[in-house]
């Protein structure tokens, strides 16, 4: 992409627009992370939770009213039938019909006791049904309440927060209609690729999207003097004295070129790397940046 020049107002305004845009961007996470919200969805996980308990514990509890009036029901065929045996058996002359009804008649009696007490049985099952349906129902419509609250304070900050949006909006307009047509479409591009449109460098790159900028567009380079390797004089080996380098007058010339004071040694070399006795690059030589230097053998 090539680089696109820009004034320091124009620039200036790009950070102004990217603060607007990040403030939109705060704005929408906070609408979308209000604890109501939270209050509400967990409202909802209890409420579905207890709508299909509910369902669950009634369809129980109307299996048991469906058995009870089944049993309701053969009693009372029970008991028509003892009714219509008595009445025959008063009707009756014939002793071997007597004794015949009797014997029904007491068989009818055992299976309408059998009826009853099976019939006590479900109908204690379909009051503990019911008891625990209504105790479920109970806990769901606890939960109307506290939903509303939820939703009227829910409301209330996503009211305060549109009318923040609005404000930014507004203002952000005013800002964008005074940045030229070509500087803000470069802006949205890269705000739509990295997320930041605009950002203050940092570190030689973008301290939003982390992509080096090249080296026109750091910080200005200061004119440096040309800087030698300097080396002590070869000294004539002795029998009486052993050659030492440090020893040797230096031949680096006195002024802006000499080390200086906690300096790297004579013969250190810059990491950065010479290029014609020059240093390359913005970054101050070695000689310069005391601690990081590679000294050479001697």
């Amino acid at each position: 992409m090539p680089l696109m020049k820009a004034s320091y107002e124009h620039q200036a305004l790009l950070l102004d627009l990217q603060q607007l845009d990040t403030a939109l961007r705060q704005i929408a996470h906070k609408g979308a992370n209000l604890p109501e919200i939270a209050v509400l969805a967990s409202l909802e996980g209890d409420g579905s939770r207890l709508r299909s308990r509910l369902a669950t514990e009634q369809g129980a509890w109307e299996d048991a009213q469906s058995e009870l009036k089944r049993l309701e029901s053969d009693v009372a065929v029970v008991e028509a039938r003892v009714a219509r045996d008595d009445q025959r058996i008063a009707s009756s002359s014939s002793t071997k019909a007597g004794a015949a009804l009797e014997g029904e008649l007491a068989a009818l009696a055992k299976r309408r006791s059998d009826l009853e007490d099976l019939e006590l049985e479900v109908m204690e099952r379909v009051e503990s049904l019911g008891a625990v349906a209504a105790v479920t129902q109970g806990e769901l419509d606890q939960l109307d309440p506290r939903r509303v609250d939820a939703e009227t304070g829910r409301d209330a900050k996503l009211a305060e927060l549109e009318a923040e949006r609005a404000e930014v909006v507004a203002n952000r307009e005013t800002i964008a209609a005074t940045v030229p047509a070509d500087l803000l479409a470069l802006y949205e591009r890269q705000r739509d690729r990295y997320g930041v449109g605009a950002s203050p460098p940092r570190g030689g790159g973008s301290s939003a999207s982390g992509v080096a900028l090249p080296a026109a567009t750091g910080r200005p380079c200061a004119p440096r003097p040309r800087t030698t390797s300097c080396s002590a004089p070869t000294a004539t080996p002795s029998s009486s004295a052993p050659t030492s380098r440090a020893s040797a007058p230096s031949r680096c010339p006195a002024g802006p070129t000499a080390p200086r004071a906690g300096a790297a040694p004579l013969g250190s070399v810059s990491r950065m790397g010479r290029q014609d006795g020059r240093v390359g690059g913005c970054e101050p030589a070695a000689e310069e940046r005391p601690g990081s230097t590679e000294q050479g053998g001697g």
